[in-house]
């Protein structure tokens, strides 16, 4: 956030930091890759941990077990080969009191011989162990910085010294130069826009002092305290952040219920009695209460903004088609979006057998067909007889125009960006929204993203559902997993196998669909039916094939992840994923949830590399512990961050710089109610004392806050 002093009218958080002392056009350039190009990047690039170095000490007190931080010498140091492949890094380093050998297992040989040479004076800090063949202590993999000078010594011992992340070519020791540089210079140029009431009423330090304190902690300050984020200092920096994105959410919010005027719909009609009775299943109580909740929104005078979230196969399509229904029992047309080409067909043909039997007229919009054809489904939309439309992106184009849209539901919502989202809406005049999701979105997720929605869960299945059983297999496993697949195809039973390429590529090694195609018909199972289908076919070939393998003609349906959504195959019992490791968890829990769709005990059947990250491994382990879409998206969201999670970066939401969605979540629920509690109170921050906060806003979201309705 930007601002200037006029005490200091030559600065100004704006400056490029290539002219900070210790910079330089050459270091300019290598903070650029961690995006810090100016004063103000800089300041709000909080360190990520604290290493506690207010106790030095000698060698000969180190104690096993206990971080800590010691000043030595190299007396020698190499690389040392340890059998035929394998080598380590090893130093001899000395103080006044003894003598200590340091190792690491995994370097880069010319960065380590330049670094911990024999003479050089070097900080150490790490966990002190006992060698395994009783030679005493050592110290494995620990951080290290030269020791050159008596000026840059308070930064790095006796003080609680902050850990950045860094790019290579730049050292810690450097960077943490340059930011004391920034601080001191330039902290108490920073506007302080949160409100007098507010700081008072948690105590939080002003903006410099916090800022100053998060970057280079007092020697009395609690470590404890700073790993956890829980420093008052680091609590004022997230709640700011925290409360600036919470009222946009709320000025939105007040914007829909003040400004916004819908059409209230009748519910409950003849349409809708109609079609439960085509419906060969009762619906669940959860259905039910859903539905009990939706069409207490549509009755209202404010249009519906809801956001529908419902596990794989708990049945938001029937939701969804109800809703749609309803619209066209009031004379509207109704508008089904999906993130694909292939979901909305899938959707148009599910839909499609109601809306005939209904006498309802159904089109689908996407990017094909021929010209004659689009422009006869655009005029049949634009005079209004095509009453309910599924579509992709192509529904938001400027040659489509609505007769009366009246509803419109968002599916897979998560793969739209607000923008797409919002244009939609703005082709109807003031559209009901109903948007779903079938990725479980964590609670602390939901009130940043959609906070000005209100939320109604489905969460309950189908009566008979069995539970699937999930199994990991590493790659000389392999054959234990296609023998189990086997075993329920010999059975009757039909089976998917995902993988994540099409075609064979020289530079990532995976499986390709089209060779497991090949090995699974002629050598695997060559007395049943296996069929490829992927992205890059044509629709009437991907219809036909899905309406094949629906119907048991084909055994063995290998794919690409175009079968992640849509397809309700009950005699299908084993979904086997091939590179397991490349897919995100939402997408493997997206998949798992194809099968257990019948009678039958289901399994998914996991085949990943050998060489995974620990995040990798976690990752795996969480789908396989858990059934549970909320707790793995908890774990999606705890290990990939926000940034990537069900498509954060293009929502419209800027990505947090002190804030984490998971860690932070009481402060976030607080920054929520103070800055709803505010917009009700102060509607237009008309109030002398919120005249900096309202400037921090638009400077904060810029263009988007006209998106957000923020005044």
């Amino acid at each position: 956030m930007s601002g200037k002093s006029t005490a200091a009218k030559n600065k100004s958080l704006d400056d490029p930091l290539q002219f900070i002392k210790g910079v330089g056009p050459k270091r300019a350039e290598l903070l650029k890759k961690i995006n810090l190009e100016t004063v103000s990047d800089a300041l709000f690039y909080l360190p990520f941990r604290y290493e506690d170095r207010t106790q030095v000490k000698k060698i000969t007190e180190l104690v096993p077990g206990e971080m800590v931080s010691f000043l030595g010498k190299v007396v020698d140091a190499g690389a040392i080969r340890i059998g035929r492949r394998r080598k380590i890094f090893e130093a001899l380093v000395q103080d006044d009191s003894g003598f200590v050998r340091v190792k690491w297992f995994q370097f880069n040989e010319a960065y380590m011989t330049e670094k911990i040479k024999a003479g050089r004076k070097l900080i150490f800090s790490g966990k002190a162990t006992h060698n395994k063949r009783g030679g005493g202590l050592e110290v494995i993999h620990p951080n290290t910085e030269i020791q050159s000078d008596e000026s840059s010594e308070s930064l790095e011992i006796g003080r609680i010294v902050p850990v950045y992340h860094s790019t290579e070519g730049l050292h810690l020791k450097s960077l943490r130069t340059i930011m004391k540089n920034v601080v001191d210079d330039y902290k108490n140029l920073v506007d302080e826009f949160l409100p007098e009431k507010i700081i008072r009423r948690y105590k939080f330090p002003t903006r410099s002092k916090a800022l100053q304190r998060a970057h280079f902690p007092p020697s009395d300050a609690s470590t404890k305290l700073l790993e956890k984020f829980q420093d008052p200092s680091q609590a004022r920096l997230i709640f700011e952040e925290f409360f600036l994105l919470q009222l946009t959410l709320a000025f939105k919010k007040r914007h829909q219920e003040v400004e916004e005027r819908g059409q209230p719909f009748k519910t409950r009609g003849e349409t809708i009695r109609k079609f439960l009775k085509l419906l060969k299943f009762d619906l669940t109580q959860a259905q039910k209460r859903v539905l009990g909740e939706i069409m207490s929104y549509l009755e209202r005078n404010e249009p519906m903004n809801l956001l529908l979230q419902g596990d794989v196969g708990s049945g938001k399509t029937v939701v969804a088609l109800i809703a749609l229904l309803t619209g066209v029992d009031n004379d509207c047309q109704t508008a089904l979006m999906a993130p694909t080409e292939l979901l909305a067909e899938q959707h148009f043909l599910s839909i499609h057998p109601f809306c005939e039997a209904l006498n309802i007229t159904i089109a689908l919009v996407t990017s094909s067909g021929t010209a004659n054809e689009k422009s006869l489904i655009h005029s049949s939309i634009a005079k209004g007889t095509t009453q309910i439309i599924v579509g992709t992106h192509a529904l938001i184009q400027k040659k489509i125009e609505f007769s009366k849209l009246g509803l419109i539901v968002v599916d897979e919502q998560h793969r739209f960006g607000v923008l797409q989202r919002d244009a939609l809406s703005r082709k109807g005049l003031t559209p009901h929204v109903l948007i779903m999701t079938a990725t479980p979105i964590p609670r602390s997720l939901a009130l940043t993203l959609y906070g000005d929605m209100n939320v109604s869960f489905l969460d309950e299945f189908p009566p008979g559902r069995i539970p699937i059983e999930t199994k990991l297999f590493y790659e000389d496993a392999r054959n234990t997993a296609y023998t189990l697949l086997e075993k329920e195809i010999k059975e009757g039973r039909q089976a998917y196998v995902v993988c994540p390429l099409i075609e064979e590529s020289e530079s990532i090694d995976l499986k390709a669909a089209i060779d497991v195609s090949d090995e699974l018909q002629t050598k695997r199972l060559p007395n049943f039916k296996t069929q490829l289908i992927h992205g890059k076919l044509k629709k009437e070939e991907r219809q036909k094939i899905m309406a094949e393998f629906k119907n048991g003609g084909i055994d063995v349906l290998v794919a690409t992840t175009v079968i992640e959504v849509g397809i309700d195959v009950p005699n299908a019992t084993v979904m086997l994923i091939e590179h397991a490791e490349r897919f995100g968890l939402a997408q493997l829990h997206q998949l798992r949830g194809r099968v257990g769709r019948g009678k039958y005990a289901s399994k998914c059947l996991l085949i990943s590399s050998h060489a995974l990250t620990d995040d990798g491994k976690a990752r795996l382990n969480a789908i396989v512990k858990s059934r549970d879409g909320f707790s793995i998206a908890e774990e999606d969201l705890r290990i990939r961050g926000p940034g990537d999670f069900t498509g954060t970066r293009q929502s419209g939401i800027p990505l947090l710089r002190a804030g984490n969605l998971l860690r932070d979540i009481k402060l976030l629920e607080l920054s929520r109610r103070e800055a709803f509690d505010l917009v009700e109170k102060d509607p237009q921050l008309e109030a002398p004392e919120h005249i900096k906060l309202k400037d921090a806003l638009h400077h904060t979201f810029g263009n988007q806050a006209n998106l957000m309705k923020v005044i």
